[in-house]
């Protein structure tokens, strides 16, 4: 289901309102779902990415819909600001040059294929966002990676070092899921 720009507005200001009640309260921006529109009420995955200064400064998010689109986002963006490992917490200082990205993604499929070369020949650059999954090991590159890795072979690469695998790794028990994202 496509959002409308009024539906991503509101989004965009429950991500901010969260990443400030998260500075103010130290917790997520709570949520009344009764105050949004119906499609913002129905479960969706998001991702919530923030830049400061063009640098990547936090993205957080969940490829499987567990919750209302509105919470989702609400929840991610705290996260994004505060919890991802790879960052201190947001500091007040940095939320007049915070940038907010939202990837809104549509339910994975799967894909069929026969051979890595196969899984390439099929990848959609700057389309496809894919999960790839193996055991207890996965990982996810959103379709905004494409900007950095253009190469269907280096994007399926690095996908499989984020995953935890060396980038020559192949087994026939590799499953790879593809999605698309509103943003």
């Amino acid at each position: 289901m496509s959002l409308m720009d009024e539906h991503r507005r509101t989004l965009h200001q429950i991500a901010q309102a969260s990443i400030e009640h998260g500075l103010a309260k130290g917790e997520p921006l709570p949520i009344n779902l009764s105050e949004y529109a119906v499609e913002l009420q129905e479960n969706r995955a998001s991702f919530v990415t923030l830049h400061t200064h063009n640098q990547l400064r936090g993205c957080i998010g969940t490829i499987k819909a567990y919750q209302p689109l509105v919470t989702d986002v609400a929840y991610h963006a705290h996260a994004a600001a505060f919890s991802d490992s790879r960052f201190a917490p947001l500091r007040r200082d940095e939320l007049a040059h915070l940038t907010i990205h939202l990837s809104v993604l549509s339910v994975p499929e799967p894909l069929t294929f026969s051979s890595e070369e196969d899984l390439i020949q099929q990848l959609r650059p700057n389309i496809d966002g894919l999960i790839l999954e193996e055991g207890w090991r996965h990982g996810t590159f959103l379709p905004s990676v494409w900007e950095s890795l253009p190469e269907p072979q280096d994007f399926l690469r690095q996908l499989k070092r984020k995953a935890g695998f060396s980038v020559n790794y192949w087994s026939k028990q590799i499953k790879v899921f593809r999605y698309i994202t509103e943003d």
